[in-house]
């Protein structure tokens, strides 16, 4: 489960790109605030201002974007020609919990911002780039980024939609595709550290893409995470997971792709990662894996998310792990965790 915390040894890492300090301050500058004053409450010199060699920590970006919305008093930083009062995602954080689901607080979210704020566009399609595995693509577009030259706001707004996401959920969801509508920009090395899964620019509208099955992951936090979350704002969000590069950990992120019943076999899993599968078989071996264990346990892990929420059935919860009968989905279950879903339940 993701923590709520942020370690303190990461957020005070200087490792972000001196890009963001200007592209926080545009839209306050815009509107007559002092650099200087918005640098200071972050603790950032003034004369850091456009030196690449000066990167700032996680801390000092969450000070800069508090202080630019302090100032602006909009949560939007000045990047839109329309205002965003500052308390509206925490009303809409509140809300979406009704949602119960991802998928339910991404269809509450879309609902929220549809009624309260005009210029951005929200909502669930189908991801038709991604037929071949059915996914779903979330559209989270801002109509006019004229008075946002460096695509700040609507990163912040697909970032923030990703990890507040997970963070509900209790883990780190894999996004398979996020997509940009504008060109690729000059700092997108940045944007890998950001953003899990591909990366798309110029597309029609941005946004991001996953398997359907995590939209059926339920709501592990309480109204109190929610608050202190947002207490935290935005530090948990900027905050940069742990990185696993293991190559038990890219397989597990390529079959996240597909429907259980459609994960592709060792063979097609080596062409994907450019290894034989003589190589591909030592490594995970070496790793102390296989290709069986790391399907089972994605199996094994989505079973145990949807056994908290009490509304679907065991029955149910067989069928969307992949198997066809609950006889042998209960036998693998207690195979995995030593207990009957049924008892994990109650446990």
């Amino acid at each position: 489960m993701l923590n709520l915390s942020v370690r303190t040894s990461n957020s005070q890492k200087a490792y972000i790109a001196n890009h963001y300090i200007q592209a926080c301050i545009t839209g306050a500058q815009r509107q007559g605030f002092a650099a200087e004053t918005l640098l200071a409450a972050a603790g950032i010199p003034l004369d850091w201002l456009n030196q690449p060699d000066k990167a700032i920590t996680e801390q000092q970006l969450s000070q800069l974007i508090q202080a630019v919305w302090r100032c602006t008093r909009d949560e939007f930083m000045g990047l839109t020609s329309r205002r965003c009062k500052n308390g509206v995602f925490a009303l809409m954080a509140e809300f979406v919990q009704q949602g119960k689901t991802f998928g339910g607080m991404l269809q509450q979210s879309a609902r929220f911002y549809s009624a309260v704020y005009e210029g951005i566009e929200l909502g669930l399609e189908p991801a038709l780039s991604h037929a071949n595995t059915s996914h779903i693509f979330y559209r989270l577009h801002l109509q006019d980024d004229a008075l946002d030259p460096d695509h700040l706001l609507q990163e912040f707004l697909l970032l923030m939609w990703q990890r507040f996401g997970s963070w509900l959920v209790g883990q780190q969801i894999p996004f398979a595709t996020t997509c940009f509508s504008y060109a690729r920009p000059a700092h997108a090395a940045e944007y890998r550290a950001m953003y899990s899964g591909q990366l798309c620019y110029q597309q029609p509208c941005c946004g991001f893409a996953l398997h359907p099955r995590y939209l059926q992951l339920p709501i592990v936090r309480s109204e109190s995470d929610v608050q202190a979350f947002l207490k935290a704002s935005p530090a948990l969000i900027l905050h940069r997971p742990d990185q696993d590069d293991s190559l038990q950990t890219r397989v597990r992120l390529l079959l996240q792709q597909y429907d259980f019943e459609q994960m592709p076999d060792l063979e097609q899993i080596s062409v994907e990662l450019h290894l034989t599968p003589r190589t591909l078989r030592r490594k995970l071996n070496e790793e102390g894996g296989s290709l069986r264990q790391i399907k089972e346990s994605l199996r094994r892990d989505f079973a145990i998310k949807l056994l908290t929420a009490e509304h679907i059935s065991i029955s149910e919860i067989s069928e969307k792990t992949g198997f066809s009968e609950t006889a042998a989905f209960c036998r693998a279950f207690k195979r995995w965790t030593g207990k009957s879903p049924s008892n994990w339940r109650i446990y």
